[in-house]
């Protein structure tokens, strides 16, 4: 199998500043292809609410980013996003297109969460988080979805969880949110597959990234234990079925490979990659 296998093809990856989508959008580069990166960076950190967990890279790591991108030889866009804007995603869209003149890969990675009882959890946290996880996978697909068909070439996929199949105590938001982006993954895998264009979800368990370990620091906090971030995160590791965390290129490598020619007749398919954890 040829390493630049997706020469010629042009990407987006939403969350492509850090963790799992920076892995991602690497790998794509790796492989030859045209990468656009968005992320809500810190100077944007204004627009998150207080309790919620989302991870803002510093604005330098999309500078950072694209020089490791264009490396490999390929163009990059890399500029800051937010999803639950539709001005943001229509104006990153935009340049893109005017780069690179297409997308053929859309990888929706951005996301994030919230740690709340579902008795008192307030309405701005909910909407938050299902404009993030859902509403924002929604917007990137329907601008990039047409252009696909029409081209006979495309393929997305979205960054669901194992969250997405198993329900998780004072995790309501998180886990309707990602259940809801299987169901428009099989819509639009379904709508695209007479056209050439395949759209999965891959459902990743634990891993070591930016978002995931503030995600422990707010745990820690909200359970009032007292314990380090290392020893709290030590004793979830050894609770799993490989005693580790997943390292984002592990599950870049399978978004990567989903994107390949011969991996057109996997569509509408929700993938755990999660060291046989089922959370």
């Amino acid at each position: 199998m040829t390493e630049r296998y997706l020469a010629g093809r042009s990407a987006w990856v939403t969350g492509g500043a850090s963790g799992m989508g920076r892995a991602t959008a690497l790998r794509l580069a790796k492989a030859g292809a045209d990468v656009a990166i968005g992320s809500l960076v810190q100077s944007q950190r204004h627009v998150a609410l207080p309790d919620q967990n989302v991870h803002t890279p510093g604005d330098a790591a999309l500078h950072e980013t694209r020089t490791e991108i264009e490396a490999f030889g390929v163009k990059c866009v890399a500029l800051p996003l937010d999803v639950c804007s539709p001005q943001s995603v229509n104006s990153f869209f935009d340049a893109a297109m005017t780069r690179f003149g297409k997308i053929d890969i859309l990888i929706n990675a951005a996301g994030s969460s919230a740690r709340k009882l579902i008795e008192d959890h307030p309405d701005d946290i909910w909407h938050r988080i299902v404009d993030t996880n859902l509403n924002g996978a929604y917007r990137t697909i329907r601008l990039c979805f047409p252009g696909m068909v029409e081209r006979a070439w495309g393929r997305i996929v979205n960054f669901g969880s194992t969250a997405a199949n198993v329900g998780y105590e004072r995790h309501s938001a998180y886990c309707a949110s990602k259940s809801g982006l299987l169901g428009l993954t099989r819509c639009v895998a379904l709508e695209g597959a007479a056209f050439g264009v395949s759209c999965n979800a891959v459902n990743p368990g634990f891993v070591a990234t930016g978002s995931n370990y503030s995600a422990s620091q707010q745990e820690i906090a909200i359970a009032g234990l007292d314990i380090s971030v290392e020893d709290y995160r030590a004793k979830i590791a050894e609770g799993l079925p490989q005693k580790r965390f997943l390292d984002p290129d592990e599950v870049a490598a399978l978004v990567a490979f989903l994107c390949r020619e011969e991996a057109f007749g996997i569509s509408a398919e929700s993938i755990n990659i999660a060291m046989g954890s089922q959370w």
